[in-house]
Order: C-alpha cells, then structure tokens, then sequence
C-alpha cells in the first residue's frame, strides 16, 4: 500500500506505508488512513526527523552516506532512515517556508 504526502505549498511525495508507518512513528502521529502536520507542528516534526537519522549514524550524514555496513556490496543496495527521510524532510521544509500544512492519505489505516 502507498501513502501520499501533499503539501499546501509545494507538492507531494509517496511512500510504502512500512516506511511511512516509521516516519509517522518518528513525528509521533497515528498511521491513520488520513492525517495532518499542521503549521504549528512543522518545525517540531523536521526536528525530531533529523535527530532520528543524527541518532541512526551517530552524526548528520552526509547526502549519499549509506547506513553502516561491513560489506561494501551490502551497503550499496541497503537504503538508510537518511535517505528514507530526506524526501519527506525537504517536503516539511518547504511547506514550512510558506506557511502551509501537510496531509497524508492511505486507503486505510496502516
């Protein structure tokens, strides 16, 4: 199942809902069928997804940092909370500068 991300502001993105179900976790929200990230809450739900990836490496990655792996070949095809999170963080960030909101929607609860 996929869950969509739209932005007020500045567009959309989708996720399988066992990535959004983490995200959601992260910000603290129900992994509802539908949901908000209100304006108010934007700031908070950037910060607590940047401290998720901080506290997943030990430090802020770098863009194309994979997650910590002994073989190179594993760590190549293994996407990280980094890159897991960096669309939806960028999504919260614009939003953010103009002021707007976050919905999400599934065809049912996840």
């Amino acid at each position: 199942m996929l869950v969509k991300f739209t932005s007020s502001t500045s567009g959309q993105i989708m996720m399988f809902a066992e990535v959004a179900r983490q995200m959601l976790e992260i910000l603290g929200k129900d992994c509802s069928a539908r949901g908000v990230v209100t304006t108010e809450q934007l700031s908070d739900a950037i910060a607590r997804l940047r401290a998720a990836v901080t506290d997943a490496h030990g430090h802020p990655p770098a863009d194309n940092e994979p997650d910590d792996c002994t073989d190179e070949a594993e760590a190549g095809s293994r996407v990280g909370l980094a890159q897991r999170a960096y669309p939806l963080i960028e999504l919260l960030e614009w939003t953010r500068k103009e002021d707007g909101f976050v919905l999400w929607e599934a065809a049912h609860d996840f």
